[in-house]
């Protein structure tokens, strides 16, 4: 068995391997680079012989797990792509929002490679597409069962991270591998923790994003979202309204269960609630799997319970900063162009207006240059338009949708493979978790693979 590491640096990125397993091909994420433009936000898919790979396993539909997956899915059409229901309905959103995005580079920027797949190929990609339920075996061809014994077969397993995440069970050569995806062992506002296989696994191949955050014993879910709580309160006595950067996946939807079980209390009665377009797309198609396993609240149907105002393109540069109103605008790094970037500087300069942050925000995106601000810094929020003076108050919260470092830890520990893989994750973070690993576990081979090279399992 060979695995290759396709991304083109050893970072948090255009996610992809490929694993080579009893003949077989098979390509693990099809991930798009966050930073970069052009096929350099691709994985470097030309180590893959064009014609060879004979499946595509898509673990969530994060745009760095499945944003390049149509341009994949174009050279290898033989290739059956597996991923669960919830990753089925968000994927198809968020890949179709992704070529708008890129026909809004290529005019704006000039970046003439764009798009790199239109809608169009999104359906003809679409049409390869196998959905597979948790806790299944199931064969390359798409058949339920453990095929033939000769033939690699997989299994999905909640992974906690996002509606359809999963991490994957690949069994073959007598030997089983289990690829993690992005996982989250403790349960979220919405999302259920996950349920990885516990025994077994010759081979772990795991994702190490918070490997150089180490935990606060002081810092639970629970407490966060009392924190979060008070300070919405807190800045309504201000007098003013409250600007929450998100992402539309994920993070919307639990920011949105949290101010909805403020509203079920008591606490915040019928504040208003704006959001934007692809947010509510996909809270849509959130609520159309309510009842998925990997989802708590099952009875709750955000778009009905919340009723959010949808704030469009046009409208954020003219709607008014209301009292006592939540804005929760994608994207969560405050990118430029997007809802976030544009609202941010109307409420930057008014301090009665309160900004809170609750994920991780890139240190040179403009949501990483506002947190590190002072009050009084002016902040470069577009290279285009002149800096803005941050005088609103701004706050922080831990809503993490991976995994601890400590839970991560934990889960290899007790599982003991024979091998560990460590990918998607910066190089602190990698080498904190090759530390631990070598010294916990000494007759496990603990292996980081270079960005292009192959290694044995």
């Amino acid at each position: 068995m060979e695995f290759v590491n396709l991304t083109r640096r050893t970072e948090i990125g255009a996610n992809s391997y490929l694993l080579q397993i009893a003949g077989r091909n098979i390509v693990l994420d099809c991930g798009m680079h966050p930073k970069e433009r052009g096929l350099a936000a691709t994985p470097d898919y030309a180590r893959i012989p064009q014609g060879t790979v004979n499946a595509i396993v898509i673990t969530h539909a994060h745009q760095d797990h499945i944003g390049s997956l149509p341009v994949l899915t174009r050279s290898e059409q033989q290739a059956l792509v597996f991923l669960t229901e919830g990753t089925r309905r968000i994927g198809e959103i968020m890949l179709h929002n992704s070529v708008n995005v890129m026909m809004r580079q290529r005019e704006d920027d000039n970046v003439l490679e764009y798009p790199l797949f239109t809608h169009r190929g999104i359906e003809f990609s679409r049409s390869m597409w196998r959905p597979a339920p948790v806790g299944v075996t199931f064969t390359l061809d798409g058949e339920r069962g453990a095929g033939d014994g000769v033939e690699p077969t997989l299994e999905f397993y909640n992974a906690g991270h996002i509606l359809g995440s999963a991490g994957v069970l690949i069994r073959g050569e007598g030997r089983t591998i289990f690829y993690t995806g992005d996982v989250n062992f403790e349960s979220q506002t919405l999302m259920r923790a996950a349920d990885f296989p516990t025994e077994g696994v010759d081979v772990l191949i795991m994702e190490t994003t918070r490997g150089d955050a180490p935990l606060s014993e002081e810092i639970t879910r629970q407490s966060e979202e009392r924190r979060f709580a008070d300070a919405i309160l807190a800045a309504f006595a201000r007098g003013g309204s409250v600007t929450i950067p998100v992402f539309a996946l994920g993070k919307t939807q639990e920011v949105l269960t949290m101010l909805w079980k403020m509203r079920k209390s008591g606490e915040l009665a019928h504040t208003p609630v704006y959001i934007g377009g692809l947010s509510t797309k996909i809270t849509g198609a959130y609520d159309a799997l309510a009842q998925n396993n990997d989802r708590s609240l099952p009875e709750l149907m955000l778009l009905h319970e919340m009723a959010p105002y949808v704030l469009s393109g046009n409208e954020v540069h003219t709607f008014p900063a209301r009292k006592h109103c939540i804005f929760a605008l994608s994207s969560g790094m405050m990118t430029e162009n997007t809802l976030s970037n544009f609202w941010v500087r109307k409420i930057l300069p008014d301090p009665q207006q309160s900004l809170f942050f609750v994920g991780y925000a890139d240190p040179e995106s403009p949501a990483g240059k506002v947190k590190a601000a002072k009050p009084g810094d002016r902040i470069v929020l577009d290279p285009d338009l002149p800096p803005v003076e941050r005088r609103c108050h701004v706050d922080s919260f831990n809503f993490s949708a991976h995994s601890t470092r400590e839970t991560l830890l934990r889960y290899a520990l007790s599982l003991r493979p024979k091998k560990i893989v460590l990918v998607h994750g910066d190089p602190p973070a990698i080498a904190w978790f090759r530390k631990e690993l070598a010294a916990q576990l000494p007759d496990t081979e603990v292996v980081v693979p270079d960005p292009g090279c192959t290694i044995t399992l």
